[in-house]
């Protein structure tokens, strides 16, 4: 476990009056010494299970995208006792699947100067200095084993005429280290943990449950010993008891409501372990995807996302001049467009990372020159305000460099997608995008060994904070899932099962019993209220005002409205939330409520933590913190540090632990792509 020493708590800002200091994190258990050798060390110095011992212990693994399908298979193959639990009907339904355009990796097969340690330095950079080193130069070490591995599984990448795998580039970085499979790098990875893990159930080491739903987590002494499940089909309320629980249930981007994540993806389990003494680390650090087909109406669920791979080729443009905007884009000649992101980064061009293309595509959008349908949007101020919210993504050019076959080859899938949503051809006319709510970089805080606060609660995926920092870059969520599934956590769970086989618990254990009732009583208080307004309205207009105050510009003031509005909004859903239908049976409206009253707790601390943090960083940009010319501005002075937030109890306020963050093998400055 981490060790916490006590710090000073005279800090002075705003956020003070919403929460409460604590101590600090002082030991992550990443071993000392130079960093390229930490991971040998501490896979050489964690305690080993016996075989003949791992089929005595029980791992329950919550999620069956890349993490948890992978951890799954893994830990199945070694001889472990593995139940493993999805929402879907199928592991094949899960989110990791939504992925499209490729997987990083430090292979260096371009021949361009690559290696583990520009992944890392890219990693960190792009981050904006927010990640921990240890895990993120893990991370890149263990990439090159994740495509040798998917390789062996069958996974169809791209190659080149010659039968070497293809790679690409992603934003942020200048060398071709992204894998891919056209657009559908995600399915086809998914499709190959699948298969691992398909094995290990014909095997009998991993069991499956779907349509089960996590709404509680048992503990017991500071232990992790379960969860409690509601059965999506006929409302079994049940219990479920392992040695060791991992999460590995993505991320929480649908508390904006519309979002690139699929209608399912919620943060039930994570909160449920939130309350009951996990640490979430970063809540506010959460991406913003510059490549996303437009909103289009306000009956509107999801959004959906346009691959960051487009921008290898596509120019991204708006008219110069407003006037233009209502014009076919075609018929607006070369020199009055501004390919505004090969002006203002030259050495990155279209390729700057993921929360600078939004933030610039937000900035020509608010400067009068967005094209697309006019929208009105109420303003922080509460004023209302006319606005184009769309830039073109532009192929003419790589159409008329490699021809349109080429480009269909790389990208058809995609382009085929936009033309079904949109009713446009991408082929003629450049595509509209604009920025969408897409990934979370916070999570559940782990220490070196993806081990949350509680012991044996492990956390892998997007599930966890631990390796982008304040943002993400393009083509690393794919790559952590996989690595913490087939390489880290089977190399760091051994430490702690190794104490095992733990007591035996069963449903008449105290904490078993008290979980179990907690999650039947909030069932009925569901069921109960019996009030006039829909879960869908209530979660729309949490949505609608996270994007408004906590989305890509965040102000002090604008942040405790938010805080004001989400606490009104919460008494309101107790007050008159109609949930229709009853607990045994299938039930969304009941699956849906659930998830949106975890939500607005968890919107009320991604705000109070975007507030405490008074700098620009990645993702998280404060209007009141920037440079001359507009970027995020860092107070490393002040804030280099993971905020760990403990659940202080219903009503009270949460509790503020400090990581501090230091950089020994990176300099630590501000970021340029320019």
């Amino acid at each position: 476990m981490a060790v916490f020493q006590k710090t000073d708590s005279s800090a002075t800002d705003a956020a003070l009056a919403y929460y409460t200091p604590g101590a600090d994190i002082h030991d992550t258990k990443a071993p000392r010494g130079p960093i390229e050798k930490k991971w040998a060390q501490r896979q050489f110095g964690a305690k080993l299970v016996n075989p003949a011992n791992r089929r005595k212990l029980t791992v329950i693994i919550v999620g069956t995208g890349l993490a948890g399908g992978a951890a799954a298979a893994t830990l199945g193959e070694a001889g472990y006792n593995v139940l493993n639990f999805c929402y879907q009907d199928s592991p094949r339904r899960a989110h990791s699947i939504a992925a499209q355009g490729g997987i990083n990796a430090a292979k260096n097969y371009r021949n361009d100067n690559d290696s583990v340690y520009r992944l890392f330095y890219d990693t960190v950079k792009g981050g904006d200095y927010r990640a921990r080193e240890t895990n993120v130069y893990r991370l890149a070490e263990v990439s090159t084993n994740i495509i040798d591995q998917c390789v062996a599984q069958g996974v169809p990448f791209a190659r080149e005429y010659g039968g070497l795998l293809d790679t690409r580039s992603f934003g942020g970085v200048q060398v071709q280290r992204t894998f891919y499979a056209r657009g559908q790098t995600g399915q086809q990875l998914l499709i190959g943990a699948y298969q691992a893990l398909e094995r290990q159930v014909n095997a009998g080491t991993v069991t499956m449950y779907t349509r089960h739903e996590m709404v509680e987590l048992i503990v017991k002494d500071g232990k992790s010993r379960g969860i409690i499940t509601r059965d999506m089909v006929t409302g079994e309320i049940k219990p479920w008891f392992a040695d060791a629980v991992v999460l590995a249930t993505g991320g929480y981007g649908n508390v904006f409501f519309l979002s690139t994540n699929a209608m399912g993806c919620n943060n039930t389990a994570a909160w449920r372990a939130y309350r009951k003494g996990a640490y979430f680390g970063n809540p506010c650090f959460t991406q913003i995807h510059p490549t996303c087909i437009p909103v289009h109406g306000e009956t509107q669920s999801k959004l959906t996302l346009m691959s960051e791979s487009l921008r290898n080729d596509g120019r991204i443009w708006v008219p110069k001049k407003a006037e233009d905007c209502v014009k076919d884009p075609r018929q607006i000649p070369e020199e009055d467009r501004d390919y505004y992101l090969e002006r203002i980064y030259p050495s990155f061009g279209n390729l700057v990372p993921r929360d600078i293309a939004s933030r610039q595509a937000k900035n020509m959008c608010d400067e009068g020159r967005g094209v697309g349908p006019e929208v009105t949007e109420v303003t922080q101020d509460g004023t209302t305000q006319q606005r184009r919210r769309g830039v073109y993504l532009d192929f003419s050019d790589a159409i008329g460099r490699l021809g349109k076959k080429s480009v269909e080859t790389k990208y058809g899938n995609l382009f085929d997608m936009y033309a079904q949503i949109t009713g446009e051809n991408p082929y003629e006319t450049p595509m509209r995008i604009y920025p969408a709510v897409h990934y979370t970089m916070g999570g559940l805080w782990v220490d070196y060994d993806l081990q949350s606060s509680i012991q044996g609660l492990y956390v892998c995926g997007e599930a966890n904070f631990s390796d982008h920092g304040a943002n993400r870059l393009g083509a690393s969520a794919l790559m952590q899932g996989l690595a913490d599934g087939y390489f880290v956590l089977p190399n760091t769970i051994n430490d702690y099962l190794a104490s095992g086989p733990y007591e035996t618990i069963d449903e008449n254990t105290p904490e078993a019993a008290e979980a179990l009732a907690s999650a039947k009583a909030r069932v009925e208080k569901l069921l109960a209220v019996k009030g006039s307004r829909s879960v869908d309205s209530f979660h729309k207009e949490l949505g609608a005002i996270m994007w408004e105050y906590c989305g890509m510009e965040r102000t002090e003031a604008g942040l405790q409205t938010a805080i004001a509005k989400i606490r009104e909004l919460r008494e309101e859903f107790w007050r008159d939330v109609r949930v229709t239908g009853v607990n045994e049976d299938f039930n969304q409206a009941l699956e849906r409520a659930g998830r949106v009253v975890d939500f607005m707790e968890l919107a009320e601390l991604m705000c109070i933590d975007a507030l405490h943090r008074r700098e620009s960083c990645g993702g998280h940009f404060r209007r009141e913190s920037q440079t001359e010319d507009g970027e995020a501005l860092r107070h490393d002075d002040e804030f280099a540090y993971v905020a760990a937030w403990e659940f202080g109890g219903d009503g009270a306020k949460p509790i503020l632990h400090k990581e501090p963050l230091s950089y020994e093998f990176i300099e630590l400055k501000q970021r340029s792509y320019k």
